[in-house]
């Protein structure tokens, strides 16, 4: 489990979704492909997370659930718990690209981080971090810009 720790707080998560996307592209660029897949679906986690602490009142006690759903690393999940699963879908019944974005960024997952890659692999990975990258940051119908206008 990723562990939050009690300081951080919505603007935080924020920041580091930012942070790690940029880490990403700076990656990507330099043909370290392997991380820059993993950081830039990290950074829809932490931007998903976000959302879901906008969610989040102070001084109440939280719910037990969505606690531990907010430490869930799979970003359907999570989109769930943001509660914005149901605004997605509906979105992307309309806006087809936003839909092959979806479908992109949703087939990551935390486990990438210990994917070997071989010399027959570059060209696969160097396509899907790429594209990972392109359906996160597309400036219409990115998840990110889509992500930063709920959280």
């Amino acid at each position: 489990m990723w562990y939050i720790p009690s300081t951080m707080n919505r603007a935080d998560l924020q920041k580091l979704a930012e942070l790690r996307i940029q880490e990403a592209k700076l990656l990507l660029d330099n043909r370290f492909h392997e991380g820059a897949y993993y950081l830039a679906g990290y950074a829809i986690e932490c931007a998903l997370k976000a959302c879901i602490a906008k969610k989040t009142k102070a001084h109440d006690f939280p719910d037990l659930k969505l606690a531990k759903d907010s430490y869930e690393h799979n970003l359907s999940s999570l989109l769930k718990t943001a509660g914005l699963e149901a605004l997605l879908m509906a979105e992307l019944r309309i806006n087809r690209k936003l839909a092959n974005n979806w479908k992109t960024v949703s087939g990551w997952s935390v486990e990438a981080r210990y994917e070997p890659f071989g010399p027959g692999d570059i060209l696969d990975l160097t396509n899907h971090a790429a594209d990972l990258y392109s359906a996160i940051m597309d400036s219409e119908d990115g998840l990110l810009p889509w992500l930063k206008k709920h959280w």
